[in-house]
């Protein structure tokens, strides 16, 4: 299975020590160096570039190939270059949270899954248990839904 990453659902793993799902689910994962390089660029949260700095064997550093990127103008590097090399490599899967990444991705016929989703298959796995991780990620991150989501996920996996 061939699944590329953008930035900022690593960084929300590792925040809440989760990082490890990442491989049990999908055994490699793929970043484009524009990723790489955000990750270790000097405003980024310590954590990440700590982390980056020895990258896990699991993780795959692909240089982005040339493209089109007119449709993604609006989008961050980061996002952009997970997008393109996603469609490059014909990627089974995108991980991606921006709404607006995601939106474009699926116009472009991938697939996407964010950290709820990451989330959400590890507790029908078993692997954790979902109401206090989802409180942990909204509790000591920036990372945010709305009330109602929280709710409708709260219900689904309680």
């Amino acid at each position: 299975m061939t699944v590329v990453s953008d930035t900022s659902p690593i960084l929300y793993l590792l925040l809440i020590d989760q990082i490890d799902l990442l491989p049990r689910l999908y055994q490699t994962i793929i970043i484009p160096d524009v990723v790489q390089a955000e990750m270790q660029a000097d405003g980024a949260p310590a954590t990440l570039r700590n982390w980056i700095s020895a990258p896990p064997d699991w993780l795959e550093i692909t240089p982005v190939p040339e493209g089109d990127y007119t449709r993604l103008s609006r989008l961050q590097s980061g996002e952009q270059a997970a997008i393109v090399l996603a469609r490059f490599l014909r990627a089974n899967l995108l991980i991606v949270d921006d709404l607006d990444a995601r939106n474009i991705a699926q116009s472009l016929g991938l697939e996407i899954i964010g950290m709820l989703g990451i989330l959400g298959e590890a507790a029908r796995r078993n692997w954790i248990d979902f109401p206090s991780v989802l409180n942990q990620l909204l509790q000591e991150t920036n990372f945010r839904i709305s009330p109602q989501l929280a709710k409708s996920l709260l219900e689904q996996f309680s």
